[in-house]
């Protein structure tokens, strides 16, 4: 183990000069990957129809590629899928990651190329395990296992070609160099197990008696996963099962919802969290500062960022800007350009710099999942806020929720309808609406506005779910599994009328 540990120190501090370079040229470094896409890119189909050998500057790039969405590309993917390549990227792409996206329940299926799978994917992950020992230089991560959640894949015939489409951690996973498996539990063929409750059973006896020092996976999904763990091993704090257990490394959603089940679940251990921003698209961010949560934008992973300011976003032309003018405290909806052939891409989601030096951030929201009914811009980051005030002041504790618009009619002003289920129950509901809606007009002055004299809003409304009921939900509609995500916020009614009208509540 002191041979693996050595290799690793003199890895982690070859990689941690390189991200300190981007960090200190950040501009040049960008600059340099639009120019390598190009060049790289130009005799693509892609390339050729948009003048990739005739753009030197990132303007001329602004002028001639028109920003793009998954619509525009299905074309081309779907042509990539069956076999055709030198479409929009050069190299071979066999591989897809399938997102059914957090409020459209049609699959996409992302490319997914050799360059963006180690360049990105695995870089990210090897620097997410880079910045957490420099945070944590008495760390003891190598001496045991981590336990990562991950979705399934599927082959794909189309004739005699065959191409794979999977989430995109299985693809990550199946992926991976052969050492990383002495670091990993459990062993591939069940974490890669297509049904999610027989995969749920599996993981969780094959992991309770294994030294695991580290779990990574989304929130939402590794709790349920424990609370299982919990049911079959008797016990009720994971210091009986991992006590060497010291990081979760989690993303995909917020953590905000899920802090007071986790401190539960880890009791009597001192874990610290570390959270990364990984897509299906790419991998973006990662929480390199273990004094804040905001996250180090990735600059050297075969990627090209802009933006989108949040208020121009239903613009028909909006005014799209690379790094270098994006300002502290502006929202942004992402565009990328990578090493897969994804072109000025919208990719869904809403990012706040905090910082430009270097450039950090948080996660604000995906551009689907907002409420604004009624001019009042709530964000998921304004919601999740709100709800940690309420829980904090009633003591209770939240599981899942949903929240959509309560339509203005003939006898009533419009409201927001939350589908709460709790993990304990506020003692006074009733409190708890008041001071989560107090939170909210705290937190946005465009929320106050609508709430003046219920003249627009009236307060919220709150429906109890008993507790299960999200993941009934998800598992009629088949979406159970790290993949799928809970629609947290919503302009129209689907998901909240489907949820009270087939669900017992």
């Amino acid at each position: 183990m002191s041979i693996i540990n050595s290799i690793a120190s003199w890895l982690m501090q070859k990689r941690m000069h390189q991200i300190e370079l981007f960090m200190k040229y950040p501009l040049q470094v960008q600059d340099e990957w639009l120019k390598k896409l190009l060049k790289q890119a130009k005799d693509t189909e892609f390339g050729k129809a948009h003048g990739f050998d005739h753009i030197s500057n990132y303007e001329q790039y602004k002028r001639l590629v028109p920003v793009q969405d998954y619509e525009s590309l299905k074309s081309d993917i779907d042509r990539i899928r069956k076999g055709e390549q030198n479409v929009l990227w050069p190299t071979e792409i066999k591989w897809f990651a399938k997102s059914s996206g957090t409020t459209n329940d049609k699959s996409k299926f992302i490319p997914v190329s050799p360059e963006t799978l180690d360049g990105c994917h695995h870089n990210g992950g090897r620097d997410m395990v880079t910045l957490y020992c420099v945070n944590y230089p008495e760390t003891k991560l190598f001496t045991g296992k981590n336990l990562a959640l991950g979705g399934t894949h599927n082959t794909d015939h189309f004739g005699d070609y065959e191409s794979y489409h999977g989430d995109v951690s299985a693809i990550i996973m199946k992926h991976l160099p052969l050492w990383a498996e002495f670091f990993r539990a459990p062993n591939l063929n069940i974490a890669l197990m297509e049904n999610w409750e027989d995969k749920l059973d599996a993981l969780a006896n094959a992991t309770m008696k294994e030294n695991v020092t580290s779990i990574a996976g989304v929130p939402s999904w590794m709790l349920i996963l424990i609370k299982r763990i919990f049911e079959l091993s008797h016990k009720k704090s994971l210091l009986d099962i991992w006590p060497n257990l010291e990081v979760y490394f989690h993303g995909g959603v917020s953590m905000r919802p899920y802090e007071s089940q986790y401190t539960n679940a880890f009791s009597g251990l001192s874990v610290n969290y570390m959270e990364l921003y990984s897509a299906s698209e790419g991998f973006f961010g990662i929480q390199d500062d273990k004094n804040t949560k905001e996250l180090l934008l990735m600059l050297d992973y075969g990627i090209y960022y802009e933006f989108i300011p949040i208020k121009e976003f239903e613009n028909a032309s909006p005014n799209v800007i690379n790094l270098e003018q994006v300002k502290i405290g502006e929202t942004y909806a992402l565009l990328i350009s990578n090493n897969s052939g994804l072109w000025r891409y919208k990719i869904g989601d809403l990012i706040t710099f905090t910082s430009i030096a270097p450039y950090r951030f948080v996660i604000s929201g995906r551009t689907k999942q907002y409420i604004n009914v009624f001019g009042e811009e709530l964000m998921i980051d304004n919601a999740e806020k709100a709800l940690k005030i309420a829980c904090e002041k009633t003591q209770s504790i939240v599981s899942e929720y949903t929240v959509a618009p309560i339509f203005i009619s003939d006898v009533e002003t419009g409201a927001h309808q939350w589908l709460i289920e709790f993990y304990k129950i506020p003692e006074d509901l009733a409190f708890f609406i008041e001071v989560l809606d107090n939170a909210l007009k705290s937190i946005n002055s465009d929320y106050e506005a609508k709430r003046f004299n219920n003249y627009t809003l009236r307060a919220p409304q709150i429906v109890v779910l008993k507790a299960g009921t999200f993941y009934e939900w998800m598992k009629l509609r088949n979406k159970v599994g790290g993949q799928f995500k809970i629609p947290r916020l919503c302009n129209e009614r689907t998901y909240v009328d489907q949820i009270l009208s087939s669900v017992k509540i």
